[in-house]
Parts: C-alpha cells; sequence; structure tokens
C-alpha cells in the first residue's frame, strides 16, 4: 500500500513541470480558428481542385472525338502552368501586402517552416500553404473557361503560352483590385467568390480570343449556323456534376473563416444557396429549350446548372434560398438566350463558357444589391467595366502578339483531320474518331 502511494506521489511530481507547460501553451480558443480556417482552405481547396476535372470532362465531351486528347492535354497543361506561375510571381502579387491598390508585382511564395510553433503563427488567420492552395485553384479555373471556348481550332504552345500570361500577371493584377484590398475593394466593390474577379476575368479573355481566333470551319456558313454536337454527352453530364461538387468549395471556403458558430454555420448557409442556385438554373433551361425548341436541350441544361452556380458565386451568403433560386434562374435564362445571341453575331464559343462564365458572371455581380446593404448598383457596375476593359483589352493584346509572333490557328487540314492527330499525334478514340 505504501509502495502504490509513493508511485502515486511520484507520478503526480514528475508531472508537474508538464502540467505547468500546458497552462503557458496557448488554449484552443487562441489556436482554434487557425487550426479549423487553416482545415478549411484544405478541404475547400481540394474541392475546387476537383473542378479541374470537371471541365476537363465537360470540353472532353462537348468537342468532337476528333479534338479530345487536344483538350485533355490543354486541361491538365493549364493547371499545372497555373500553379507553377502562381507560385512563382502569382499570389503575391495579388496580395502584396501594403501597395498603391492598382499594381504590384510580387515575388515567389513562401510557406510556414516546418512544424511551425504557435508564436510563430499567423494564428488571426491561416496557414500560408493552405491560404496558397486554395487561391490557386481558382485561377486555374480561370484558365480553363478560356480552354472550352476556342477549342477545336487553337494551337496548343500559343494558348499555353496565354495561360502563362493570364495566371501568373492578368488575373493576379485584376483580383488584387478587389481581394487583395486594393482601390475597387475600397470602394465598397463586392463579389464574394468571384463572378466577376474569376468568372468574368476568364469570359472576357475567352471572348477576346474567340474573336482574335475565328469561328471553326464551316461553322457559319451561307447565312446558316451549323450545328457541331459533341463526342460524348455523358462524359459532359459528369464534367457537369464534377464543377456542381467542386463549387461547394468554391463558394463554401470563400467565407476564409471557419473558427466560430457563426462561420460554420455560414458556410453551410452558403453550400445550400450554392446548391439552389444550380438546380434553377437547370430546371430553367430545361423549360425554356423544351418550349422554344419543342423538346429539351441536354447541353443548355448543364450549362444552365453552371450558369445559376456563377450567378449566385458574387453572393452566396446572404440571400435566402427563394434567394438563391431567383438568382440561379435567371442565370438559366442568360444561357439559353446568350448562346444564340452569339451565334448570330458569329462568335464561336464551342461549350458555352461566355455566356456561362461572363454574362452570368456580370448578373450575379449585379445581383448582389438585392442582398447585400454594402453594395450599390453604381460600384458594382464600376467594377464590372473595370475588370471587362483590362482584361479583354490586355488579352487582345497577347492574342494579337501571340498571332503575329507564332500564330495561334492550326491550318485548315489540320483543323478538318482534327487537333488529336495533327497537333497531338495521337487519338482519344482511336477506334471510333472519324466523326
Amino acid at each position: 500500500m505504501k509502495l502504490t502511494k509513493s508511485l502515486v506521489v511520484g507520478a503526480a511530481l514528475s508531472a508537474l513541470p508538464t502540467l505547468a507547460l500546458a497552462q503557458d501553451a496557448p488554449g484552443f480558443d487562441e489556436i482554434g480558428p487557425y487550426i479549423m480556417t487553416t482545415l478549411l482552405f484544405c478541404m475547400a481547396g481540394f474541392l475546387v481542385f476537383f473542378m479541374a476535372a470537371g471541365f476537363a470532362m465537360l470540353e472532353g465531351g462537348l468537342v468532337r472525338s476528333k479534338n479530345v486528347t487536344m483538350q485533355m492535354t490543354k486541361n491538365i497543361g493549364l493547371f499545372s502552368i497555373a500553379a507553377i506561375m502562381y507560385w512563382l510571381v502569382g499570389f503575391n502579387t495579388m496580395y502584396p501586402g501594403d501597395f498603391n491598390g492598382y499594381f504590384a508585382i510580387g515575388g515567389q511564395t513562401v510557406l510556414d517552416p516546418v512544424g511551425v510553433a504557435a508564436a510563430d503563427a499567423a494564428l488571426d488567420y491561416a496557414s500560408v500553404g493552405s491560404d496558397f492552395f486554395f487561391q490557386l485553384v481558382f485561377v486555374a479555373a480561370t484558365a480553363s473557361i478560356v480552354s472550352g471556348a476556342l477549342a477545336e481550332r487553337i494551337k496548343l504552345w500559343p494558348f499555353l503560352i496565354f495561360v502563362v500570361v493570364l495566371t501568373g500577371f492578368m488575373y493576379p493584377i485584376s483580383g488584387s483590385w478587389k481581394w487583395g484590398l486594393g482601390w475597387l475593394d475600397a470602394a465598397g466593390f463586392q463579389d464574394f467568390a468571384g463572378s466577376t474577379v474569376v468568372h468574368s476575368v476568364g469570359g472576357w479573355a475567352a471572348l477576346a480570343g474567340a474573336i482574335v481566333l475565328g469561328p471553326r470551319l464551316g461553322k457559319y456558313k451561307d447565312g446558316k449556323v451549323n450545328p457541331m454536337p459533341g463526342s460524348n454527352l455523358a462524359l459532359a453530364t459528369l464534367g457537369t456534376f464534377i464543377l456542381w461538387l467542386g463549387w461547394f468549395g468554391f463558394n463554401g471556403g470563400s467565407q476564409l473563416a471557419m473558427g466560430t458558430v457563426g462561420d460554420v454555420s455560414d458556410v453551410s448557409r452558403i453550400f445550400a444557396n450554392t446548391n439552389m442556385a444550380a438546380a434553377a438554373g437547370a430546371v430553367t433551361a430545361l423549360i425554356l429549350t423544351q418550349v422554344l425548341y419543342k423538346k429539351p436541350d441536354l447541353t443548355m441544361v448543364l450549362n444552365g446548372a453552371l450558369a445559376g452556380l456563377v450567378s449566385i458565386t458574387a453572393e452566396p451568403l446572404a440571400p435566402t434560398l427563394f434567394g438563391a433560386l431567383w438568382i440561379g434562374a435567371i442565370g438559366g435564362v442568360i444561357v439559353v438566350f446568350a448562346v444564340p445571341l452569339l451565334d448570330k453575331l458569329k462568335i464561336d464559343d464551342v461549350v458555352g463558357a461566355i455566356p456561362v462564365h461572363l454574362f452570368a458572371g456580370i448578373w450575379g455581380t449585379m445581383a448582389v444589391v438585392f442582398y447585400n446593404s454594402d453594395a450599390s448598383p453604381g460600384t458594382q457596375i464600376m467594377g464590372i467595366i473595370a475588370y471587362g476593359v483590362f482584361t479583354f483589352v490586355a488579352s487582345l493584346v497577347v492574342w494579337f502578339i501571340l498571332k503575329a509572333v507564332m500564330g495561334i490557328r492550326v491550318g485548315e487540314e489540320e483543323e478538318i483531320a482534327g487537333l488529336d492527330m495533327s497537333e497531338m499525334g495521337m487519338e482519344a478514340y482511336p477506334e471510333f474518331s472519324k466523326g
């Protein structure tokens, strides 16, 4: 008995230094927000990363079979280039700290040291690595928008060079205006998760490229629009569902905090609103195409869902579920009418990226004023114009330079044969790629 008591006392005494250290260590109230927000960025980041697969599958399904390998190569190439450029210069250009609010080229991203101590961590926010990764996947999504619109006639290397400029400089510079606490943020411009900062930027870049590149051979002939059906609508549908899934990370992660009950509740509210807007966009496109064309159009329904998602992205937190429904529904209407409008203008957008990301992005940015009291119509319009002018003009300049220096479009024979063989030397469907 005495021996047992001695052991207990000895153990207690030996534990005293440990207990004292534990009392000196920061408690969960101090480190919890850092841990939870870092976790949010990691989880949301890999959801948005999976959107790269969604874009690849959507584009692979909506192009003809003779161009699928090219689209897959562009998508894995653009994501990889975006990752490198955003590390090299993009992240610290977009978030330069103290700057003039308009322009500041940053340097390489440096991560927190291995096993960083609480005393050395940014406990008021999140780890550098999680923040960098979360922001990186957004810029890759922007480049994917351009890829789909310009499919089936653009050369590989000029496109990838454009991606270098877009992801390393154009997107980070304009992104700093709002999310880097630049001049548009100071002016009160509101864009929660990027209807304009991400989606319309990709749309403007795609529009400039489509104008410089010109339409596919045979798309517009004798005053008629000749449909060029995609190779695999099942694949396109899978891509849309993957994008829908990834959007929960896109919008939910943009809460930028998960350290309080209110933050976590808000993330769940964003999820619900994001889902409702997508559903409303899809159903609206389904009904409209039935009414207008007497039969539903699957490609329009898929793009209707995506347009609903883009529309709610500028303000996914404040609306009610009914608010998210009607905002997303208008996105679906926009797609159904904007796709044939582009055809009338002879602007060839293979996957409907410009109506979805540019037109619905503009609408979503304006819709913020209905639920966010900090937003004003004038400021929202100013932001839309600023992003549009900068991105469209800069993109035009880059596309024209690439066209003059190395050419951006394949030859007629190569386009007819398909880019898989002419540019890549391999086919995605070697037994079926004659169509």
